[in-house]
């Protein structure tokens, strides 16, 4: 009962001074009788309601799909401007040539991706010129742009993973979404491990099968390519091959990298929880609760004990709640401890 009061204490004034604006914010958009059936009038209430910031909200699905669109036109006008070039340079680029196109096309990939078989190499001062330039805004282009679309493929397919994992228990929504956001950053991993593992075994299946090598060799050519090593002693020399590559490369190289980064953050996250599991189960002493009194008063609120736990855990630092402290002291104009809607009128209209 104890635990439930403070909970209560510490939670009911956002929801009360939630629920009031949410009242008044349909109060001041309800539309002008006549303008709208009632049928639309509810539909946007209940928008309202269910999102009085609507206004200044994102929402993370729209968000996700507005970065993957962008990426994919970043990624085609890049290809796209790579390729005219070098197709105009072609004559300038020796090594083994199917396709002009192709070719072209194949050499930007391997150039962007750090591959550098070697198959394929600039020949005269502009070429080069020009493979330095691509390399480098290819590098920054797979680190700051293509990781995003990874992050928007994989979150597609987390509750999908989560459903087969667990697919002989009697999972509801809620419970696979509760389950996907607790191990964010261990399904993603799992999805992307798999993934780069079925690149990696279709990768070595294609070289051995289309481009007639050895199953060792074609496990070799897998492992530099995947790994940007690229030695050049085996690679992609037909003109199937190089269709292939030109999909195959990017998405191998840039899954191992998530792969990796996705380990790290998984790795990140086991290290928190358990943290936080040290900090909630041991016993408080009374420096504890000194360290708690955030002002001093010798009585620590369910609030101050909040604060406490969270910065023992690391999710916020002292620095954090300073700043948060100094926009409130700033917003309380009448130094009552609490802010209501005449101390932010008077913020509003004490602004230059």
């Amino acid at each position: 009962m104890g635990g439930d009061e403070s909970r209560e204490s510490l939670l009911s004034e956002a929801r009360d001074h939630s629920h009031l604006n949410e009242i008044s914010d349909l109060q001041r958009r309800r539309p002008r009788r006549g303008k709208s059936s009632d049928k639309e009038n509810n539909l946007k209430e209940k928008n309202v309601v269910q999102n009085p910031l609507h206004s200044q909200y994102i929402d993370p699905k729209q968000e996700a799909e507005f970065h993957f669109k962008t990426v994919l036109l970043w990624l085609a006008a890049y290809l796209g401007g790579g390729t005219l070039c070098f197709l105009l340079t072609s004559h300038q680029i020796k090594g083994i040539k199917t396709n002009g196109f192709l070719d072209a096309i194949y050499f930007c990939v391997v150039t962007m991706t750090t591959v550098g078989y070697g198959d394929l190499v600039p020949d005269s001062q502009l070429a080069k010129l020009l493979a330095c330039i691509y390399v480098f805004t290819g590098m920054a282009l797979v680190g700051l742009i293509l990781s995003k679309a990874a992050d928007y493929i994989v979150e597609k397919q987390e509750i999908f993973l989560v459903r087969t994992l667990f697919k002989g228990e009697n999972f509801g929504p809620e419970e696979l979404s509760k389950e996907v956001e607790t191990n964010k950053a261990k399904y993603k991993f799992i999805l992307a491990a798999s993934v780069f593992l079925v690149l990696m075994i279709s990768g070595t299946i294609f070289l051995h099968y289309i481009e007639n090598l050895d199953f060792v060799d074609a496990l070799y050519c897998v492992c530099s390519t995947v790994t940007t090593l690229g030695y050049g002693d085996k690679s992609f020399s037909t003109t199937i091959g190089r269709a292939f590559a030109v999909f195959w490369i990017l998405s191998s190289t840039i899954c191992l990298a998530q792969s990796f980064a996705y380990l790290a953050e998984f790795y990140t996250e086991e290290r928190q929880k358990a943290m936080a599991k040290i900090v909630l189960t041991r016993k408080l002493s009374l420096l504890d609760l000194e360290a708690a009194d955030l002002d001093g008063d010798h009585v620590v609120s369910a609030t101050e004990f909040v604060l406490y736990k969270l910065k023992e855990m690391g999710k916020i630092n002292q620095e954090d709640i300073l700043v948060v402290m100094d926009i409130f002291r700033k917003l309380d104009v009448d130094k009552s401890g609490t802010l209501t809607e005449a101390d932010l009128k008077y913020s509003e209209s004490s602004k230059p």
